[in-house]
């Protein structure tokens, strides 16, 4: 009697486990239209990764190449607003078959990351890149600060795709202003 109580137990637990957890991949938009991703993002809030400790003033900038291929330059400045510039080169190129929305970053080979860009304002202005595992993100913005009701819009966005938020980190950027 123990063992199956214990067996169901076991199985109707089991079973939730992935309403609290999502367990596939977050979906991506439907297109991108790479051309006109391309230029200048400013990051305006991220689960960051281990190596943007510090990072103040963070941006992109994409350019695209011969071959499909693009160019990433990240920079930040470490320390402080008026802390030093850093900047890493990267190339980054489409995974076949995704109509551009997903994407591997390679900085120093042979590593590469993942970058699926995971929600876009239709104009262009906002972006939301993510990776498969849900770990980090950066939410992105054409202008140094973001409109209120475009970052709301952006974070529900992220919550939908299953992104936990309570770690997210809003990016300081006034050293533009």
């Amino acid at each position: 009697m123990y063992w199956v109580l214990f067996s169901t137990l076991f199985l109707v637990l089991h079973g939730c486990s992935g309403w609290l957890e999502p367990t596939d991949p977050p979906a991506t938009v439907d297109h991108v239209d790479l051309e006109r991703y391309m230029g200048t993002w400013y990051e305006i809030a991220s689960l960051p990764g281990p190596f943007q400790g510090d990072c103040f003033c963070t941006k992109a900038q994409y350019s695209l190449l011969e071959g499909g291929e693009v160019e990433v330059l990240n920079s930040c400045r470490k320390g402080a607003p008026s802390g030093p510039l850093e900047v890493a080169k990267g190339r980054a190129r489409v995974v076949p078959n995704t109509r551009n929305t997903k994407l591997e970053v390679e900085f120093r080979w042979p590593f590469k990351g993942n970058y699926w860009i995971i929600g876009l304002a239709p104009d262009y202005q906002w972006a939301i890149v993510g990776v498969p595992s849900r770990k980090y993100l950066w939410i992105l913005s054409r202008e140094p600060q973001m409109e209120e009701e475009a970052l709301r819009e952006a974070l529900e966005e992220a919550r939908i795709k299953g992104y936990h938020l309570e770690g997210l980190r809003m990016t300081d950027q006034s050293c533009w202003k």
